[in-house]
């Protein structure tokens, strides 16, 4: 069963190759959705797929951007399935 992960990260996270490196991960998992900055300074992202491969996607970001994130609010619920693999959005 999908799953649906929606995380906004704040701290220094624009600038520091979060887009591509989120971007990678997800798809060596198979994951689906995108990720952008904002205006404000965060960074959101949006991806679906198994549970375990969306902890999985949090626990990478996590342990690769630790000294850059200062918050991540995390949001999981039902995946959609509108996606048909992920990218950066601009």
């Amino acid at each position: 069963m999908s799953s649906r992960l929606h995380v906004y990260y704040s701290g220094s996270v624009q600038g520091v190759g979060f887009r591509f490196t989120a971007e990678r991960i997800a798809n060596s998992l198979g994951l689906t959705g995108w990720v952008r900055n904002l205006k404000d300074g965060r960074v959101e992202v949006v991806c679906e797929g198994k549970k375990p491969d969306l902890e999985d996607f949090l626990r990478k970001i996590t342990d690769i951007f630790k000294s850059y994130i200062r918050d991540a609010d995390i949001e999981m619920g039902a995946s959609t399935g509108e996606f048909e693999g992920f990218d950066i959005r601009f």
